[in-house]
């Protein structure tokens, strides 16, 4: 894991000074976070960067969230007082969902507008997160074409870029950004599992374990039916023992890191069912910056 603490592309420093110039020019910000790990998806320097600026927080991915948990993160960051919106960024609904939330949380300076005789002005939103957090998936649904480029890893998006919707939104789409240290080991895991971090950058094998040591007790019954393990394989077997064992079930023989890395994409294409790896609980007491 010692591989990707340090991980800090000099394009995303550059997308930090973007964002700090351009943001005089948005109303709000939405700030998307993976809804599998609310708080490890959150970047902390975000909140230097935009300072007082309003926010919508975009929970990302509830197609592959236990859904129970994603309603508990939801009211969690309400409580903290927070705007929230959690939705499968794909659903036909989410241009008016997002913009109903819009127009909730600046409803006050669109009052203020409205009585100037200011009428139907876009709201301009500058969107951000950690890189593979669903941006481009959700900027592709708002504008209903594909205009940003996808991709199934991160630091896809590079260059700023000013979309229109049809919902009179204006979004200033920005490259996902990770920040230079992760003082909790668990951050730099969690992240890893989604596929925050590219897999260059790490050791699969590390991940693979533990997202072993996460299934054990969240799903183990997930884990028997994908890899055709006996029913007691979880109680006759430690985490690295049932990687090797895996290893053998898929016929790639002693070659574990090429299981690790099956491993970890069927995890996060959803083969292995919804999962939420943090839980509201684990962080009441933090300070969450809204």
């Amino acid at each position: 894991m010692a591989q990707i603490i340090q991980w800090f592309p000099g394009h995303m420093a550059k997308a930090f000074r973007l964002m700090r110039e351009n943001l005089k020019y948005v109303d709000i910000v939405f700030e998307l976070v993976d809804a599998r790990i609310p708080v490890s998806s959150r970047n902390p320097e975000l909140d230097e960067v935009l300072g007082n600026k309003p926010r919508l927080l975009v929970m990302t991915k509830t197609d592959l969230a236990d859904p129970e948990r994603t309603k508990a993160w939801t009211k969690y960051f309400v409580d903290q007082g927070l705007e929230v919106v959690a939705l499968d960024t794909r659903g036909h609904k989410t241009p008016q969902i997002m913009t109903k939330a819009a127009r909730k949380v600046l409803a006050d300076k669109w009052a203020a507008l409205e009585e100037k005789g200011v009428k139907d002005k876009p709201i301009r939103a500058l969107v951000a997160g950690i890189p593979n957090v669903g941006k481009s998936t959700l900027l592709n649904h708002l504008v209903t074409k594909n205009v940003a480029i996808t991709g199934d890893r991160p630091g896809v998006t590079k260059k700023l870029q000013w979309l229109k919707t049809p919902t009179n939104l204006e979004l200033l789409d920005t490259p996902g950004v990770l920040w230079p240290k992760f003082e909790d080991q668990r951050v730099g895991e969690h992240l890893a599992m989604t596929g925050a971090i590219k897999d260059q950058l790490i050791n699969q094998d590390d991940i693979a374990l533990a997202t072993l040591k996460f299934m054990r007790t969240y799903n183990p019954d997930a884990i028997v039916a994908r890899y055709h393990l006996a029913d007691d394989a979880w109680e006759t077997n430690t985490d690295v023992e049932l990687l090797l064992l895996i290893t053998q079930k898929l016929g790639f023989k002693d070659d574990y890191d090429r299981a690790a890395e099956r491993m970890l994409l069927d995890l996060r294409r959803g083969k292995l069912g919804t999962y939420t790896v943090e839980m509201p609980e684990d962080h009441i007491g933090e300070v969450v910056d809204d």
